[in-house]
């Protein structure tokens, strides 16, 4: 049985990448910079600057 690799999600994510109903945005944490203001790589999204969030309602 072959098994496909869950995809790496930064502790920011809500979603994995391709969920439905999910998308891109900016993180709030470091205002999409990637980086925290004494310059290391921010933790919420894995210094990207983008965390997935889930954008469907209902």
């Amino acid at each position: 049985m072959t098994t496909t690799p869950e995809p790496d999600l930064n502790p920011g994510d809500e979603a994995a990448p391709g969920t439905p109903g999910a998308g891109e945005d900016v993180c709030e944490a470091c205002a999409g910079s990637g980086k925290l203001g004494d310059g290391r790589s921010c933790p919420q999204c894995g210094g990207s600057g983008r965390v997935m969030r889930g954008i469907g309602g209902g």
